[in-house]
């Protein structure tokens, strides 16, 4: 609560084209919400300046605001840009070249000219040392610090700004990598560096070093941005906590996030989905499809039952030319492609049409934006098809620019041989089907029929694609959130404070006395993560514990984690946990063996409540549906065809209202684009229910 009695709430997500915000004020008197949205230009490289700017445009006085939380994209920007620190790696002695080894998967197999990506730390700045543990956390071989300060010392000649450790099975026991840790640190204060065992406590020696250094490069560029923000909120009267939007769907703490920001590498993304889930709570859809289409990608994550799926199986820059580069942290399971507002049409040399993954940007931005755009996007083509409105672009901040449009869409309709309405068209239809291809991988490829969920989009295209998104995968309904455009940001002020603890050990279950092996390691686990919480002054009383058991068939090499339901152990309900996993297992691989299982560890997700806020009911009026009409115009829908559609404010739809397409409903963030035959129906919180 502020001085003046009020709860004010603040998130900002800063996104590759746009800077969003969201606030929450309620009385504490009345209980009255008042909720602003706002957005402005992202600003690279000081993305700081962005939010100072997207909170003065939106009248934040911040001596008011008793929570801010934040999303970023520096730290995947910092990595996708190769912008990071010079890096040195400590290592087990025979183990320097686990980085560039890495997996034999590749994404072209039989491509004999394939290259494979080059690590982030070179030969050169790899490092052993001797000492050993063996995989079940016993001492093999004593540790000899003897070499590691000429090693610092050669660091500091080769101008290495950051350092990572990581060890062999350090893991198991991390013994060894937290004393050569400590001796780093006293031999060499000023440098950054950065442990394995403090990221991840999972097996995989590739993963995890990759994952340390992936961390340790972009430390100190996290570090500086996190200063640079605390200390401009602070010097415009912020005196609050800062959080900041983890990948786990979870807010942290500032100072945590910036010892390990690597957790921070999808933290737009996982707010968005983490709003689905709660929007789903809220109006009784378990089951999502969430969609976020922004300015430069397209994201999709599947929500099952209420609960976003978290993974460390996550990987950077992995397409079909690139192996890519794994982290392995707790992020949102998601499926990403670069189709957006801002994905630029292009030909290739046999005269195929294609659209992404190359963007527009924030600068110079379509060619509507009048900056200077040269290539045709998406956002251009939905202007040409009148499905945005060009008198009221982007809110009515600006007036797009059609001549750009036109000599933008020239070099394709001259190329191909046609109008510039039916490459509009066709950029279009190759976007949707670009995005169903993604929405297909986290659902029909994983074992779910999509016909089962609601599509939920959001981003400010999420609402101009959706219902022909749905349509294709012959889904029931699609609901648009009141302040789509800036929805990743109100994602953040529905988020608890979470941290995810995840552990490895394997533990036959068919051996006697297992269960309680596996117990005892589940106890202690949970004795852990309920301690990072105590160390930051927040009660055990405040932290619920979610559990998840990872497990498999004996001898297989990857694992299906497996919730236990809340009073579970696994001494007294192992039948029925082991039921779960046969049941999961053959939904997602579609069979089921008669083999013994063994659990290879444990998920344990911490989570503390800071205060989040529930939506009000919006007002109702008595003002009709036709009140909302803005007048009409003709609209290419591409596989229907061209109509005349009515044309609505959002601003002026109230609770109860309904209307049918063909429609166009616009918002000052979004274009809400109604095909024919649907219906649509305005819920309690100003949602937009569209059936199909």
């Amino acid at each position: 609560m502020t001085a003046k009695g009020r709860t004010v709430r603040v998130a900002t997500d800063v996104g590759g084209t746009f800077t969003d915000l969201v606030y929450f004020e309620v009385d504490p008197v009345s209980g009255k919400q008042t909720i602003r949205t706002a957005k402005s230009d992202t600003t690279p490289p000081h993305f700081e300046q962005g939010i100072l700017n997207v909170l003065r445009k939106a009248d934040v006085h911040l001596e008011d605001v008793s929570f801010l939380a934040h999303g970023t994209t520096v730290v995947i920007n910092a990595l996708t840009e190769r912008r990071g620190v010079r890096t040195g790696l400590i290592t087990t002695r025979g183990f320097r070249d686990v980085l560039e080894i890495a997996r034999a998967n590749r994404p072209d197999f039989f491509n004999l000219q394939w290259v494979k990506p080059e690590p982030f730390v070179p030969r050169y700045l790899r490092r052993e040392i001797a000492g050993r543990i063996h995989f079940d956390g016993e001492e093999r071989e004593p540790l000899d610090l003897a070499a590691l300060e000429a090693i610092l010392e050669d660091f500091r000649r080769q101008e290495v700004e950051a350092v990572a450790i990581c060890l062999l099975h350090a893991y198991a026991n991390p013994a060894h990598e937290q004393a050569v840790l400590d001796q780093v640190r006293r031999l060499w204060p000023e440098v950054s560096v950065v442990a394995s065992h403090q990221i991840t406590r999972e097996w995989r020696e590739y993963e995890r070093t990759s994952t340390a250094v992936l961390s340790a490069y972009v430390q100190p560029i996290a570090s500086r941005y996190l200063t640079g923000l605390q200390k401009g909120l602070s010097e415009n009267g912020y005196r609050a906590p800062l959080y900041v939007m983890q990948s786990n769907c979870g807010v942290d703490t500032v100072s945590h996030a910036r010892e390990i920001p690597i957790t921070m590498v999808e933290s737009g993304p996982a707010s968005g989905f983490w709003g689905a889930a709660e929007l789903g709570r809220l109006i009784g859809e378990p089951n999502v499809l969430a969609l976020d289409i922004g300015g430069t990608t397209a994201k999709c994550s599947l929500i099952k039952d209420g609960q976003v799926s978290i993974k460390t199986d996550y990987w950077i820059e992995r397409d079909r030319e690139s192996a890519g580069y794994p982290i392995m942290v707790p992020v949102v399971d998601l499926v990403e492609i670069g189709n957006g507002g801002g994905s630029i049409a292009w030909i290739d040399d046999f005269d195929k049409l294609h659209v992404g993954p190359q963007s527009a940007g924030a600068s110079p931005g379509p060619a509507a934006y009048g900056n200077g755009g040269t290539h045709a996007t998406t956002t251009d083509a939905n202007l040409v098809l009148g499905r945005i409105n060009r008198d009221y672009f982007c809110g009515g901040e600006l007036v797009a620019d059609m001549a750009a449009v036109g000599h933008a869409l020239n070099p394709l309709a001259g190329k191909l041989g046609m109008s510039h309405d039916e490459i509009a068209r066709g950029i279009i239809r190759i976007a949707n089907d670009n995005m169903v291809n993604a929405l297909k991988l986290v659902s029909l490829s994983r074992g779910h029929d999509p016909r089962d969920f609601t599509l939920v989009a959001f981003g400010g295209g999420g609402a101009m694609h959706a219902v022909a998104l749905a349509q294709e995968l012959g889904m029931k309904k699609v609901v648009i959130p009141r302040g789509a455009s800036v929805f990743s940001a109100w994602g953040m002020t529905m988020s608890d404070l979470r941290r995810d603890l995840f552990a490895n050990r394997f533990i036959e279950m068919h051996r006697e006395g297992a269960s309680a092996d596996a117990q005892a390691l589940l106890d202690e686990l949970s004795a852990a993560a309920l301690t990072q919480f105590a160390e930051e002054d927040i009660a055990p009383q405040r932290v619920k514990l979610l559990v998840q058991c990872k497990l498999r068939y004996q001898n297989q090499e990857h694992s299906v984690e497996v919730p236990l339901h809340e009073g579970e152990t696994l001494t007294s309900h192992w039948a029925a946990i082991a039921d779960r996993f046969h049941a999961m297992y053959e939904q997602q691989y579609t069979y089921r063996l008669d083999a013994p299982l063994e659990i290879v560890g444990f998920h344990i997700v911490s989570v503390a409540e800071i205060g989040k806020l529930d939506l009000d009911e919006m007002p109702v009026t008595g003002a009709t549906v036709a009140s909302a009409i803005k007048g009409r115009r003709a609209v290419d829908y591409a596989l229907e065809g061209v109509h005349e559609a009515v044309i609505y404010d959002n601003a002026k739809l109230e609770p109860g209202m309904s209307l049918n397409g063909p429609a166009i409903v616009e918002d000052s963030g979004t274009t809400i684009v109604v095909h024919p035959k649907n219906a649509v129906h305005v819920d309690r919180l100003g949602n937009l229910h569209i059936t199909l």
